[in-house]
Formats: structure tokens, C-alpha cells, sequence
């Protein structure tokens, strides 16, 4: 493991290039308290005899002057340098250490385990692409576990290694290892971990830190630091979507302008046509200037200098990116967000933001749901205490370019200063564009006093004669995969058998026209309905049996609806079960919700209110489509629509 070529004595340039071109993985040690991270980290360098002696010599004297250990050395002083971390046993701060091998370079961030200290783990975190996260052998898996998986996974980290240490105080039983790893397995498995591997260790002792241990011929994994130097990481980067963040424009004469940044994800090459973002501009790549000469193309996490072949005015905050591949561009923003302040996030407050190289004013104008990190379950609340983690909608005072924080890391993320004494107060991670909605258009009035309604030639009573009935609005509300679109058309096709005339109005056909602004939130879910239900208006004024087929989950939304629509407006739910919802769901839409985190589903981890004023309830889990329709044409024929 120990890096000793014969190169650093005989080429040193050599040597330096070597070294040079090693890919470097950064990596987070976190858990709950105690459960030996800074420990396994001295561990990682002693074994790979990665410290240098005066380094060793200073621990000793440090572990016999702090008496942390009955004897022997305390390895977690290499990384616990506060006073207070010594004199507590404890890591208060992040501390960094840098170290190579043979095979690849790493910077290891040791975090701390107390909740008070989590915004400091989540500062470490948020760089880092593999999270070691350690477990106490023989107190399992704690909330702090919990809490640091949560955040690991959410600031994007894709490889996850759950070391069970401590094996050494349970005699290396398997049966504790077995278990632990199965509570953890159940816990995460509502998580976003791409590699999750799993590694049973004592810090203390070295069993599987740099050597397999003898201690546990029942594992037959490799130990960490060859999980550490073989991992995958280089498919992580975001080699398609060219963004560059201009972050200086130099110009040292008047020959020579050029714009400097790092190259925050995508390839973009020498020729290649660019456009500039806000002012949409184009032109091309001139060259690609860097210290050491002038490259072909260049890729993350590159700093270089652009030159391009058009006069064009771009500053610090612009941003490049190619024509066909452009980010979202807009003033709304939905976000996770990280609350790192004493004070509490005071909503309608205006805060600075700073995303990629651009600042920009703005405020928080509605927090969506609060997340519990230890349960994961969602929960109201009007604003953020330290260390809180909250899905938010922020309005900004200047349109800003940025991905999703899980597309790229860079032009996906953003931290918020308080204006008044420039403290970092929050760290956010985007998820997409802000809801389209300003408000809610149920209520709303005309946006002009001119408009009128203009009524038509041919009355109501003219066309239930006509078309020999009276229509109605159905609307089939119920879980996804309960059975609401084959019902409808179904309904549809016996109506149109008997002469009358119907639509079907569907909320998936919908979200492919009228609604294909919209997201899949509260609001936006409020507002397909309400432009559904506006539709279905006019289909009755027409003389047409209209029949709504929507999730339309919440109460609140249904009773606009029926108010909107008047007496001509039937509810009807679909009462199947979320597990008969769930086998016959064909998109992968739940499966999505329970492994991939998906948090767009209702009954699932968005609520869904069981309507309590139903006209008809069809337990669809039950009966047939064919038994549904008939049950459908009685309540038609009993309010009269024939």
C-alpha cells in the first residue's frame, strides 16, 4: 500500500506526473457518536504506514497526556485536533487528511456524530462521493445512523460503505453483523443508494481496515481500503450536459479576452458552438487556454480559460452551455434545503443566494413539508430550525441556470447568506422548477375587467333534447392502479352503445396537452384538476356526459370541483386497497416510489384523503369493470342524466 517508488529518487518529475494522473476519490466517515470514525481513519493511515514518524511520535505522547485509551495509542488523535475533541473523546468539526497509495489519491473528511453538529457533516458531505458510514457493533443501528444515511444520500453521494465496527466487543459473531445489516437494509431501502456494500471491522484492532482479519473467516469480502482503491467513480461525473460557470474575465491587454471558470460538468471541444445564458447569445470556442498550453477540449473538473470568436458581453454569474443542452432558466425554484443557522428560516424573508458563480436575491414563498430524518416521514411545518431539512419553493428576483441537484452537483446546488450579517444560513439542493402557479386559480378573478361570458344561441334545454339526456360530470377519484382510466373508458364505450354521448377527460391525456406545464406537487396537481374540471364545464354546456378520470387526492381540490361543476357533478371513489393498487401497477410507478425515493405518489408518501361524500363507491379490488359500469349507469339514470 505505502507509495515507495524508486521514481521520487530517480525522476522526480517522473514521480510527480505519476501522481499527477491518480484519480482522486473523496470520501466521508460519518455515524453516530462513538461508533470509532476518527479511529478507523488513524487506523487506515497506521496500516498503510501513511504516517510520518514525527506524526506518530506526537500521538504517542498525545494518548498518554489525554489518557483517552487504557494504553497503547490513540489513533483517532490524527484527525481529533480541537482541545475540546481530545479532551471529550469526541469530533466536534470536520478535519481533513490527504493520502495516496499506489492505485489512487484521497481526501478523507471525518465528521461529527452529535445531531448539534450536523450542519458540519453535511458541509463535509456535500464534496465527498463515498460515505463510509459506521455502525457500533454493539449498539446497532442508532438515529444518528439514520440521520447521516439520510443526508449522505441526499447531497448526492452514490456509494455507500455501512462498516459494522466493534466486532472485537461481540466476539466476531456473524449472527450480530447478519442482524445489523438487515435492520440497516430495512431502513435504506426507502433511500437513493446506487452502491450499497456492507463490511463488518474493528478500528481498533485493524480486522478488515487495510488487512482481511483472521478474526472473521466467515466474511469473504475484501477489507476497506481495497473497496476504497478498486470503487467505481469515474461513470459518477456528468460527461453530457456541458456547463461552465464563468467565474473571471481576463483580460490583460487588448488583445486577449477570456473567460475563466471550471468546467462544472459535460465535454465541450475546440470549434464547438456555445451560447450564453441569460442573454442566449451564441458563437464558438476559439481556444482552450490553460497554464500549461492550449488543450484540444476539456471535461470536469478542469479550470480553464475560454476564448471565443464573437465580441459578446458576458461576465462572472453567465454561464456557457451548448445550444441543443440548456438547463432550466427561470426564477422559481423547488429545493430541498438544509437549515445551518440558529436563527430560525423566516419565510418571505429576503435572503442572497449564491448558485455556481451567480448571486441573486430572494425569499422562501412556501415550505412544501418538513422531512423527519429519522423516520423520513413528512411533516408540515412554517419554517426551519437548525439543522432541519425542508422541501421548499423559493422566488428569486433574477432568473437563474441550474440542473437538478441530482443531474449535477455544481449548477444544482446553492447556499443562502443572510444579508444582514452575511452568515451562511442554509445549503440547498434543487430538485426542479418552482410550481408554475402563483397562487391558487380556484379562487382567483379575471385578470381583466373587459372579459364577459358570451352565451350561445342554443339553449340547455335544446341540447338535452337533442341528445336526449341531461349531463353530468363524473369524477373517478382513487388511487393509482385502482382501476379509474379502464372504468371511464369502459363507461364511455356503453354510453356511446346506447346512443348517448360522452368524453372521458383523463389526467395522464391531460398532462400531454393542456397541462404539460405542470409538475407533480400539491399546486400543480390542484391545478390540472381545476382546468380538467373547467373542461368538463364546457363539455356540459355542450350537452356531453363528461367523465373526469384523476387521482385528485386531496379533499380540499374534490370540493372545489363539485362546487365549480354545481349539482351536475357525481363523485365516485375507487376504494381498492394500496397493495392491489400496487400489483397492478404497470409503469413502475410505486415500485419507483419505494427504491428510488420518487416522492410524487400519492398514498405513498403524499397523503391521500379518503372521500367521505361520495356518491358511489366501487370497490374495484371486488368487482369487474363490466359490474362497475352497470353500477355507474344506475347512479346516472337515479340523478337523472336519462
Amino acid at each position: 500500500m505505502n507509495e515507495q517508488s524508486d521514481l521520487i529518487t530517480t525522476d522526480i518529475n517522473g514521480y510527480l506526473k505519476l501522481h499527477e494522473r491518480k484519480e482522486l476519490l473523496r470520501l466521508l466517515t460519518c455515524g453516530s457518536v462513538d461508533d470509532g470514525k476518527s479511529t478507523l481513519i488513524g487506523r487506515l493511515l497506521h496500516d498503510s504506514q501513511l504516517i510520518l514518524d514525527d506524526q506518530l511520535a506526537a500521538v504517542k505522547a498525545d494518548s498518554a497526556r489525554v489518557g483517552t485509551v487504557a494504553d497503547g495509542i490513540d489513533l483517532a488523535l490524527l484527525v481529533d485536533g480541537l482541545q475540546a475533541e481530545r479532551e471529550q473523546g469526541i469530533t466536534i468539526d470536520i478535519a481533513y487528511r490527504y493520502f495516496s497509495t499506489d492505485k489512487r489519491k484521497f481526501i478523507i473528511a471525518d465528521s461529527p456524530g452529535h445531531e448539534q453538529y450536523t450542519r458540519n457533516m453535511a458541509t463535509g458531505a456535500s464534496n465527498c462521493d463515498l460515505a463510509v458510514i459506521l455502525i457500533d457493533a454493539v449498539n446497532g443501528v442508532l438515529t444518528q445512523t439514520k440521520r447521516h444515511s439520510f443526508i449522505a444520500t441526499l447531497l448526492g453521494i452514490r456509494h455507500i460503505i455501512v462498516a459494522i465496527n466493534k466486532m472485537d466487543l461481540v466476539d466476531y459473531s456473524e449472527e450480530v453483523y447478519q442482524q445489523i445489516k438487515s435492520d440497516y437494509a430495512a431502513f435504506s431501502m426507502h433511500l437513493d443508494i446506487q452502491d450499497l456494500r456492507y463490511l463488518p471491522m474493528s478500528a481498533l484492532k485493524g480486522d478488515n481496515v487495510v488487512d482481511s482479519s483472521t478474526s472473521m473467516p466467515w466474511y469473504e469480502g475484501a477489507p476497506l481500503m481495497t473497496m476504497l482503491e478498486n470503487i467505481q467513480i469515474s461513470s459518477d461525473r456528468n460527461l453530457v450536459d456541458f456547463r461552465f460557470p464563468v467565474q473571471y474575465v481576463n483580460r490583460p491587454g487588448p488583445d486577449f479576452r477570456g473567460y475563466c471558470g471550471t468546467v462544472a460538468s459535460g465535454i465541450v471541444r475546440k470549434g464547438d458552438k456555445i451560447m450564453v445564458l441569460p442573454s442566449r447569445k451564441t458563437s464558438r470556442i476559439a481556444s482552450i487556454e490553460t497554464p500549461d498550453g492550449e488543450l484540444e477540449q476539456a471535461f470536469p473538473p478542469q479550470a480553464v480559460t475560454f476564448t471565443i470568436d464573437d465580441e459578446l458581453d458576458i461576465s462572472r454569474g453567465d454561464m456557457l452551455v451548448h445550444p441543443n443542452n440548456i438547463p432550466y432558466f427561470t426564477d422559481r425554484i423547488d429545493a430541498h434545503i438544509i437549515w445551518m443557522a440558529e436563527m430560525p428560516m423566516q419565510p418571505g424573508k429576503q435572503y442572497l443566494f449564491k448558485q455556481a458563480t451567480r448571486k441573486t436575491t430572494g425569499s422562501i414563498t412556501d415550505i412544501r413539508f418538513k422531512i423527519d430524518v429519522n423516520t423520513l416521514a413528512q411533516t408540515p411545518g412554517d419554517n426551519l430550525g437548525l439543522n432541519e431539512i425542508g422541501r421548499c419553493e423559493l422566488m428569486l428576483t433574477q432568473r437563474i441556470a441550474f440542473d437538478t441537484y441530482k443531474a449535477n452537483r455544481s449548477t444544482g446546488s446553492f447556499v443562502m447568506i443572510d444579508r444582514l450579517t452575511n452568515e451562511t444560513v442554509g445549503a440547498g439542493l434543487i430538485v426542479g422548477t418552482g410550481s408554475v402557479i402563483t397562487g391558487s386559480a380556484w379562487e382567483s378573478g379575471q385578470r381583466s375587467e373587459h372579459l364577459q361570458a358570451t352565451a350561445s344561441l342554443i339553449s340547455q334545454e335544446n341540447r338535452n333534447e337533442r341528445f336526449g339526456q341531461t349531463p353530468k360530470t363524473l369524477l373517478l377519484t382513487g388511487l393509482t392502479g385502482s382501476g379509474k382510466s379502464s372504468i371511464a373508458y369502459a363507461l364511455e364505450r356503453k354510453l356511446f352503445d346506447m346512443g348517448r354521448t360522452a368524453t372521458v377527460l383523463d389526467g395522464q391525456n391531460m398532462r400531454l396537452g393542456p397541462s404539460k406545464d405542470l409538475g407533480f406537487d400539491e399546486d400543480s396537481r390542484s391545478e390540472n384538476i381545476r382546468r380538467g374540471v373547467e373542461i368538463a364545464k364546457l363539455m356540459n354546456q355542450a350537452g356531453i356526459i363528461t367523465i373526469c378520470s384523476f387521482v385528485a387526492p386531496t379533499d380540499a381540490v374534490r370540493k372545489k370541483a363539485r362546487a365549480t361543476i354545481g349539482e351536475d357533478f357525481l363523485l365516485i371513489y375507487l376504494n381498492a386497497p394500496l397493495a392491489v393498487c400496487k400489483e397492478r401497477d404497470t409503469e413502475g410507478l410505486y415500485e419507483a416510489a419505494d427504491k428510488e425515493g420518487l416522492d410524487t405518489v400519492p398514498g405513498v408518501n403524499l397523503p391521500y384523503d379518503v372521500p367521505e361524500d361520495a356518491d358511489l363507491v366501487l370497490p374495484t379490488h371486488e368487482i369487474s369493470i363490466e359490474e362497475s359500469v352497470e353500477r355507474l349507469l344506475v347512479l346516472l339514470e337515479n340523478h337523472g342524466a336519462f
